[in-house]
């Protein structure tokens, strides 16, 4: 018997041992439901304990973050649940410490009482700070209430450490509605004095703009975007899901397992090396990209960000399928290759994505294994020492702080590829969707964005003329062959000037974005709202408005760019 996340991550890496690994998080010292588990017989098969780890990593995302921000979806349709909520009785006006005060009016609770409360038979009961919760009610109704039960019968504390953007008074709010008791002084632990998992955290360049500082995620402000067709490094943005792991180059190594074949081999950052390096020019994109505007529709559960989570690099590494035939792999149209990072959770589940394995092993798809952006080394937010570059799809499939490749017949059972990165109908609301309905999303839609002028703006005329600056760019290694602007609801366009694209790169490979500058007429004291939509060589434009795509993950949003300026 085992502690469950010492087991875990000795099944992924049962090569290594536990305190041989490069990544050096300082993870609370906490017991995740029970104190062990029984993990059968020896003779189990390695898929077998795969699914089991992908269950964790589902129900470490569901734990921290979309547990309760569905618990608020979910709840607060109900009217008898708001007035209960206006009832909670919290001995502080600050409800983000109500976790951490004595509720005199309720029971108290030993941690061995709490912990025989893990089942619906027995109720389901969890604790935060030293407030104990029965959340019973709640859990049938959960989509992933299988894994919410990996929770049950103890501490909340370290996944809150990590999903802090669910720290919000409306989430903390409905929590204490379900509050039951106190927990025992004895058994309460305090997370006040342990090791942070954030401790460890980059600096990062001021002028980016954070959406979540814990984990970070930033983008620089648009106009940088255009001043140059390679974004710098620093003023790349950045998004992570958990804390940025710290890396010894020195111990580094990849495990490359092929399921197909029953091979697996360990390469060493040098051993990477020696493979020939190729530089690919690229632009990353996250799913999310311009959901800020897809927010205005209506309310979407996700990061509000705006046109500048996405930039474009040149990337060198090793090409992927390089490393695979050298593991005796053949491509196929049906199996997959899953990526799993170092960044991990508290039960040291890895973030992981997947591309078809056809993609990988085509050398016209471009997919590297990068160890250093436009000609240095990775930085440490942009996945040190080694990530996957995957052209032309979506940026959450580009695994930073690369650890472990698995070439297989399934795709990745991470959550971030099952229950995240899908869109659905605008009418798919948290009542009815169906994750597994819809497929991971790959090649991301032709879109463009206005970056100069910004909405809002009082801008110039020169010559009669005003100067208007974005991107464009298409997934799947399309081109962007026009981009049209109009100042006038559609009646009219002007066609934009491509300033800076990617040359010479053949048909089905142009990965990098496309800058452009229109010329725009116009006469003193006007009010406008500039319009700009993107065309590529599949002749795919952009739908007008974000409505008719609004979806409740707020992703793959391409519509129409629109700023509203005054012209002096």
């Amino acid at each position: 018997m085992l502690s469950r996340s010492v087991l875990h991550l000795a099944r992924f890496h049962p090569s290594k041992s536990v305190t041989s690994r490069v990544v050096h998080h300082n993870w609370l010292k906490v017991n995740i439901r029970s104190a062990s588990y029984d993990h059968g017989s020896s003779s189990r098969s390695q898929s077998d304990s795969a699914g089991d780890g992908n269950a964790f990593s589902t129900a470490a995302t569901v734990i921290g973050g979309s547990l309760l921000t569905y618990l608020i979806v979910k709840k607060l349709k109900d009217d008898s649940a708001k007035v209960y909520a206006k009832q909670v009785v919290s001995p502080t006006k600050d409800i983000h410490q109500a976790h951490n005060e004595l509720r005199k009016d309720l029971p108290v609770y030993a941690m061995e009482d709490i912990q025989k409360h893990n089942s619906p038979a027995s109720g389901i009961w969890v604790t935060y700070g030293i407030g104990v919760y029965d959340i019973s009610s709640f859990v049938p109704k959960h989509p992933g209430s299988d894994k919410v039960m990996l929770a049950a019968g103890s501490a909340i504390d370290p996944f809150w450490h990590i999903y802090q953007q669910h720290n919000t008074k409306e989430v903390l709010t409905l929590l204490e509605s379900f509050r039951i008791g106190n927990l025992k002084e004895d058994d309460v632990i305090s997370t006040k004095d342990q090791d942070n998992p954030w401790a460890g955290e980059p600096k990062r360049h001021p002028i980016l703009r954070a959406a979540t500082e814990r984990p970070f995620n930033a983008e620089p402000p648009p106009s940088m975007l255009v001043d140059s067709f390679l974004t710098p490094n620093e003023l790349f943005y950045v998004r992570n899901h958990l804390p940025v792991p710290e890396v010894d180059i020195k111990e580094y190594e990849l495990d490359v397992e092929v399921e197909l074949n029953g091979k697996s081999k360990s390469f060493k950052y040098e051993d990477l090396k020696k493979f020939p390096k190729v530089t690919v020019t690229a632009a990353i994109m996250c799913g999310g990209n311009r959901r800020g505007e897809m927010m205005e529709v209506k309310p979407i559960k996700g990061l509000p960000w705006g046109p500048a989570a996405v930039g474009n690099a040149q990337w060198s590494g090793v090409r992927l399928v390089d490393v695979l035939k050298a593991m005796g792999v053949e491509s196929d149209e049906v199996s997959h290759v899953q990526f799993e990072g170092l960044d991990t959770d508290p039960t040291h589940t890895p973030y992981g994505a997947s591309i078809p394995l056809s993609k990988a092993m085509d050398p016209r798809g471009d997919v590297i294994l990068a160890y250093e952006m436009n000609g240095q080394p990775l930085n440490r937010d942009h996945g040190y020492p080694v990530r996957v570059i995957v052209p032309g799809v979506v940026g959450s499939r580009n695994v930073k702080w690369l650890g472990r490749i698995i070439v297989s017949k399934q795709e990745s059972g991470s959550h971030w590829q099952q229950n995240d990165y899908k869109s659905f109908s605008p009418s798919t609301d948290w009542d009815t969707v169906d994750f597994k309905s819809a497929p991971a999303i790959q090649n991301m839609p032709v879109t463009s964005a206005i970056c100069s002028p910004a909405s809002g703006e009082k801008i110039k005329a020169e010559n009669g003329f005003i100067t208007v600056k974005g991107y464009a760019w298409s997934g799947g290694g399309q081109e962007v062959i026009r981009v049209d602007l109009s100042v006038d609801g559609g009646n009219s366009w002007v066609v934009a000037d491509l300033d800076q694209v990617e040359k010479n790169t053949g048909r089905g490979r142009h990965w990098s974005w496309s800058l452009w500058t229109a010329k725009i007429p116009v006469k003193p004291g006007q009010k406008l709202e500039i319009w700009s939509r993107a065309v590529d060589d599949n002749y795919n434009g952009q739908p007008e408005t974000f409505k008719n795509i609004w979806n409740l993950r707020g992703v793959v949003g391409n519509a129409y760019s629109r700023v509203k300026v005054e012209v002096k």
